[in-house]
């Protein structure tokens, strides 16, 4: 598959309603259980029958906003379509992903992946050791594509979404390293 040429750029304050206005939603036909044992916990996929479509609501985010250093976008012709959003924790040397969304009639092209090298290089310039993110269990598209790219999971939280409209869904963590031991 040819990707088509998207030009990537840094987002600016007049880019902020058509990010906002990006669907990120999604439909899946897995979702992956987390079932606590007396030791931890196990995940694995389920089929949900029919498709479970998410839509996020737009206030969860908002804490996150102040909290993003850098923001990437690709643009098709003059449509942003995806951007990725990004923050750099210097006290753990850690590339934090607050959000990636690529629009529903993008998704498939490697625009993700791209979004992804352009956050890894980001991360690289101000010394990142590592990159982390959180995945909803019920984002099973997402979680194997962060598995595509190197993510691993590192961690859960059952409560996170506990009094939201996420509630249910558990907050899975997951980590990809940045550079090699003894840099």
């Amino acid at each position: 598959m040819t990707t088509p040429p998207y030009m990537y750029r840094t987002a600016t304050p007049a880019d902020d309603a058509e990010l906002t206005a990006l669907d990120d939603s999604f439909t899946t036909d897995t979702v992956y259980e987390v079932t606590a044992t007396a030791t931890g916990f196990s995940l694995h996929p389920a089929p949900v029958r029919p498709p479970l479509t998410k839509h996020f609501p737009d206030d969860e985010d908002d804490e996150d906003d102040d909290r993003v250093d850098h923001t990437v976008v690709a643009v098709d012709g003059d449509r942003i379509c995806a951007f990725i959003a990004l923050d750099y924790e210097d006290w753990n040397h850690r590339l934090v992903i607050r959000q990636v969304t690529v629009a529903p009639t993008h998704r498939g092209q490697g625009i993700g992946r791209h979004l992804m090298t352009r956050a890894f290089a980001y991360g690289h310039d101000r010394g990142a050791r590592t990159a982390w993110l959180e995945v909803t269990n019920v984002n099973a598209p997402a979680i194997r594509a962060y598995q595509r790219i190197g993510f691993t999971l590192c961690g859960l939280d059952t409560s996170l979404y506990d009094g939201t409209q996420s509630e249910g869904e558990t907050a899975l963590f997951m980590s990809r390293r940045l550079v090699s031991p003894g840099r």
